[in-house]
């Protein structure tokens, strides 16, 4: 099968995930550094951390419901264009700095983010279909599957390169000019999704209640996505516990202090980037690949717990972020099998939300059980529970039901309606030349690693 990336829709669509995740980096790093300068407390970091999860997870489904529901074109963009006004005013704001007003600003960037990001997924997967339509690909779920590979070498890359750039910027030039940068990828992302169009029929009514409730009812009825979107409730809070027991797992077990914390993300980022090229080569089934990352995940947190020096410990680093890389992706590509397509960006808004919540409680969870043991003994429990979620995977179906995979076949009696609904459903046009003659850019991250968000830890 040709590659995705031949399709210069696909590629515009990847490069422009790629700069706003490295820009998301970026300002997330300066933000957070700047309000523990301000306030000198770490309560008002994890508080500003929070806003840009959990209040925005409630809130995605329906503005996901919402901009499917417009008819007006160029929807996306504004969302990015708005993160760029939100994030411009939150650089201003670190001139005269005041704690609720930033809450509120991150909140509302927070809500946007995440629903771009489920519409973007939703978009990514429709424009690989269009492949199917153009004679350019064989097998649809192969190309989507492809796509959702792309962007997840992209996040890879944005995982490690983002956090040191935001870092040294914010040291270099100050949050506010980070913050700014961080706008203008917003921008730059807007600018180059102009022509995506991502309204979608609904046969059960233009109303966003109408069509948040079709998204349930989908979900409630089909059990293999159900148990899919538990399952990865149950990891993300199990993967992102260990958050606050890396540091004083570096510094109090292993007494290697700053810089073997340092050592020891560096060597989880650099794991992640190795795992998203193994998906990225990857054609057998989902579920055994994310069995396989969720897995790894756990004996890395296992290995922590055992492990007698720094260097054993970056290795199960490695492990650990090779996991990573190759949980997040495919599970979106099972999500998005099991979900016809008129409904896939409402079913990747409650995915995002699911990314927002748990990994609130997740870091919850590790910080009490520091607090009550010690980081080994917190790396063994968390580890032991991320294992034992590979059960859970391991017994969820991922490929789509018999009414999903002959969409394509010509309507019949017993046909599921959201199947031909999404049989119906054209394929997004290639863009077309901007005007003179000039071509818009084609080549523009996932806990997550959300979590981190988006498959995050």
């Amino acid at each position: 099968m040709p590659s995705v990336l031949r399709a210069p829709l696909l590629r515009r669509i990847i490069t422009a995930y790629t700069v706003n995740r490295l820009g998301t980096w970026i300002g997330v790093v300066a933000l957070s550094l700047a309000v523990f300068d301000h306030t000198r407390s770490a309560l008002a970091v994890a508080a500003t951390l929070m806003a840009a999860q959990v209040i925005p997870a409630f809130a995605v489904p329906a503005l996901v419901a919402r901009v499917e529901a417009s008819t007006r074109r160029r929807e996306l963009s504004a969302l990015y264009l708005f993160e760029g006004v939100v994030t411009s005013a939150l650089a201003v704001l670190l001139w005269h700095f005041w704690l609720p007003a930033v809450l509120v600003l991150v909140a509302l960037d927070g809500t946007a983010a995440l629903a771009a990001s489920a519409l973007l997924r939703s978009e990514t997967a429709r424009a690989a279909r269009g492949l199917l339509a153009g004679g350019e690909a064989l097998d649809v779920d192969a190309a989507e599957q492809k796509a959702n590979a792309a962007l997840n070498v992209g996040f890879s890359a944005t995982f490690v390169l983002g956090p040191a750039i935001g870092g040294a910027l914010a040291a270099a030039t100050g949050a506010s000019v980070a913050l700014f940068i961080d706008a203008g990828s917003f921008v730059a992302a807007g600018a180059l999704l102009l022509d995506l169009h991502p309204h979608v029929e609904e046969a059960a009514g233009e109303s966003v209640r109408a069509r948040v409730q079709a998204a349930w009812k989908h979900i409630n009825g089909v059990p293999a996505l159900r148990a899919l979107l538990l399952a990865q409730g149950v990891a993300f809070v199990f993967f992102e516990s260990a958050g606050p027991v890396e540091v004083a797992f570096a510094k109090a077990s292993l007494h290697a202090g700053d810089g073997g914390y340092g050592l020891l993300v560096t060597m989880w980022g650099i794991g992640v980037v190795l795992g998203s090229i193994v998906f990225a080569r990857w054609n057998g089934s989902l579920r055994v690949i994310i069995c396989a990352g969720t897995l790894a995940v756990g004996l890395a947190y296992l290995g922590f717990s055992v492990a007698p020096s720094l260097a054993l410990a970056c290795a199960a680093a490695v492990l650990g972020g090779v996991g990573n890389g190759v949980q997040w992706a495919p599970l979106v590509s099972a999500v998005q099998r099991l979900t016809p397509a008129p409904l896939r960006g409402r079913v990747m808004g409650a995915l995002e939300g699911i990314g927002a919540i748990c990994p609130a409680i997740g870091l919850s969870l590790g910080g009490a059980l520091v607090a009550l043991s010690t980081p080994r003994w917190a790396f063994l429990a968390v580890g032991a529970c991320a294992v034992l979620t590979t059960v859970l995977f391991a017994r969820v179906r991922t490929e789509a039901p018999p009414a999903q995979t002959t969409a394509r076949e010509p309507h019949g009696a017993g046909e599921d309606p959201l199947a031909a609904l999404e049989r119906a459903t054209p394929p997004l046009p290639e863009p077309r030349p901007a005007p003179h003659g000039r071509q818009r850019p084609q080549p523009r991250p996932v806990h997550e690693g959300e979590p981190v968000p988006e498959g995050a830890r």
